[in-house]
């Protein structure tokens, strides 16, 4: 994901630009009506913590940063959770939403749309 302005990484604003994304993105997805459910059981503040940095991580590291993730891949992080078609439309109703909230120019918007949906077969089951 490298342009010749620079990595996604660089040009989304690096770690603390998407750290911000991901604090917003994560709290939309846990009140969505259809997502809502995959939070239902009660959860310490490390999981959450955990949950978060990961998602840092993963973003970063898939769009060129220097960071490293080392939590699992897609297909097995969601084994077994049943996310459907329609979750995943709903995810990525909240990512749009969350891109808007933080005015992200195109192309880089287009970018990150293009990666999150090319996981789309990893992480649905049904």
């Amino acid at each position: 994901m490298e342009s010749a302005s620079g990595s996604l990484y660089t040009r989304l604003g690096g770690y603390d630009a998407i750290a911000v994304v991901i604090d917003d993105l994560l709290p939309r997805l846990r009140a969505d009506e259809l997502l809502g459910r995959f939070w239902t059981s009660p959860r310490s503040v490390d999981t959450n913590n955990r949950e978060r940095q990961l998602a840092i991580d993963f973003i970063a590291a898939a769009a060129g940063g220097p960071t490293f993730y080392l939590g699992r891949d897609m297909r097995q992080s969601h084994k077994g959770m049943g996310i459907t078609k329609a979750d995943y439309a709903a995810f990525m109703r909240c990512l749009s939403v969350t891109l808007d909230t933080f005015e992200v120019p195109e192309p880089e918007r287009s970018e990150v749309v293009a990666f999150v949906t090319s996981l789309e077969p990893e992480i649905v089951e049904t």
